[in-house]
């Protein structure tokens, strides 16, 4: 029996994830499917990105994750199946040419050239997700090899998101004082999780400067006061800005792509 993930910005108003579903089933109908999350805001390949990079090393291998943010569907953007290594071993991403696979440790990738795989010859300019993506992953749940479902492409022809190095994680902004990032993601409590890994830190002694806040480093929540805004290190392993009980973003007035910078203290 495969596993297959679903993420997308379909929200659940409508019925399209249902028939995502729907399709997998009718292919695959012992595959398992969980639903990752349909909460992406519309077109936000960022916070895809994001969600399904600190998720994956989570689920078994043979795993494929099927992320379904796009912007472009319709126009003649790739539509990708990649391999990728993770902590339980190889799993399989289905996501378009748009970045989303910015970072991920990938040993092969191909693109969903084989209409043999695909609902109809002649899919929906609008829901690639049913017709190209849905059923595609069945088929590999169903044991179908990669090559088979496309032609192979080179990782470094990719789209890349500019992410691990910019704005701020470049090395004449590294010193032994300072730390400088940006807001990579904002979660659904309003918390600010930055592209500052936890060991990029040199210590545990720090503030983070964002704007005109100057937050003290706690390792939890409930060290401060409700109502308290403080910084952390958050469950994905990055350097987070929240308040204790309330939403950070509102509060702040931040955007995913503010620059923030670390002080050590030491």
């Amino acid at each position: 029996m495969g596993l297959i993930t679903l993420l997308t910005d379909f929200g659940h108003i409508d019925s399209y994830v249902g028939v995502m579903k729907g399709v997998i089933a009718s292919i695959s109908p012992h595959c398992q499917v969980i639903d990752l999350t349909h909460g992406i805001q519309p077109q936000a390949i960022l916070a895809a990105r994001f969600n399904l990079l600190t998720s994956y090393n989570y689920f078994p291998a043979g795993t494929i994750h099927v992320v379904v943010v796009d912007p472009g569907v319709g126009t003649q953007r790739a539509v990708l199946a990649a391999e990728v290594e993770s902590s339980a071993g190889i799993q399989r991403i289905i996501a378009p040419d748009n970045g989303t696979l910015t970072g991920f440790p990938i040993n092969k990738v191909v693109a969903l050239t084989n209409a043999n795989y695909w609902l109809a010859k002649q899919p929906s300019s609008t829901f690639h997700g049913r017709d190209i993506f849905a059923p595609v992953a069945a088929h590999l749940a169903n044991g179908v090899a990669l090559d088979q479902v496309g032609s192979v492409l080179s990782v470094a022809d990719l789209v890349s998101l500019n992410i691990e190095a910019a704005p701020a994680l470049t090395s004449q902004l590294v010193t032994s004082t300072n730390y400088s990032g940006s807001i990579q993601y904002i979660d659904y409590f309003g918390n600010l999780i930055t592209n500052i890994p936890e060991q990029s830190l040199r210590s545990r002694s720090w503030q983070i400067k964002l704007g005109n806040y100057c937050l003290e480093y706690h390792s939890t929540y409930g060290e401060t006061a409700s109502g308290t805004a403080l910084a952390l290190i958050g469950s994905h392993g990055y350097v987070e800005i929240a308040i204790n009980g309330g939403n950070a973003a509102r509060v702040m007035g931040v955007q995913v792509g503010d620059l923030v910078k670390i002080a050590y203290t030491d």
